[in-house]
């Protein structure tokens, strides 16, 4: 940091500060440093907003004027050009999509629309081969996916939101639907909500990992048609096996918090930390 004279109280000179100012891109760095530090050492679950900024010895409070949230620094960190949550909202909103077009196939849609953006691709795929073959990448991605992406798609099924021909909720807002998930006897949100990730995700590894030709030259149209009926089934639709058991009914691995009324759901940031 320089000094410059600038004028003084009695039309002399005195020091003044230039450079750059507290707050400034270097302290950015400094915070993402940290972030990245914490990220891999904690985990995504044990990382906190307090403890990243005492590694990078600032304030929590600037940490949150930053970034925001844990789950937005997050993706500043690892460098992803979207936040999940943001995407979710927008894919489950209600009159966010065509009423002709099922929730399946509306989410897959907007899903595959983020990653054939080149930008978004190599972060994300980046993140995917990483998670593959180091267990430390797998359980830091594994804790990000259930903290802000399961959790907001399970929010959204116990809600009640659906995709056409289904019978609304007598006294349901415009938009929503009876969702088989919110009854007795139904699979629960958080389960289908990771049975949905395991498609998307497989659709992604398949489709830009390993490059399997019918599924990677397919247009991405073609593939919401062909996989939105099975992801609005995971979301929407009766899952139960054949002896009418309903799977996915014990406890919750991953940490993955049941959506109650709904409050925590789309729209709202990762919690910080």
């Amino acid at each position: 940091m320089t000094r410059q004279l600038g004028p003084g109280p009695a039309g002399g000179r005195e020091p003044r500060r230039s450079g750059r100012r507290a707050g400034d891109s270097g302290t950015r760095e400094a915070i993402l440093a940290a972030a990245r530090a914490q990220f891999a050492d904690r985990g995504y679950d044990g990382a906190t907003i307090r403890a990243i900024a005492a590694a990078a010895a600032v304030d929590p409070a600037l940490v949150h004027h930053f970034y925001g949230s844990k789950e937005q620094l997050f993706v500043a960190a690892m460098r992803l050009p979207v936040v999940p949550s943001e995407v979710l909202t927008a894919a489950f909103a209600p009159g966010g999509r065509d009423p002709r077009v099922s929730l399946g196939e509306h989410v897959v849609r907007t899903v595959l629309g983020v990653w054939e953006s080149e930008d978004v691709r190599g972060p994300f795929l980046g993140l995917l081969r990483s998670a593959v073959t180091s267990e430390q990448a797998a359980g830091m991605l594994r804790e990000f996916v259930t903290e802000a992406i399961l959790g907001p798609v399970a929010a959204a099924a116990a809600r009640g939101l659906g995709g056409p021909g289904q019978a609304p909720v007598a006294g349901a807002a415009a938009g929503q639907v009876a969702v088989a998930g919110a009854g007795a006897g139904q699979a629960r949100p958080e389960f289908r909500a990771a049975l949905a990730a395991s498609q998307m995700i497989g659709l992604a590894l398949t489709r830009y990992v390993l490059a399997l030709g019918p599924v990677a030259a397919a247009s991405a149209d073609d593939l919401a048609v062909a996989i939105g009926p099975t992801l609005e089934r995971y979301l929407a639709g009766d899952v139960r096996a054949p002896d009418g058991s309903v799977p996915g009914g014990g406890s919750v691995p991953g940490g993955i918090q049941p959506p109650g009324d709904g409050s925590q759901g789309l729209g709202l940031p990762g919690q910080p930390g």
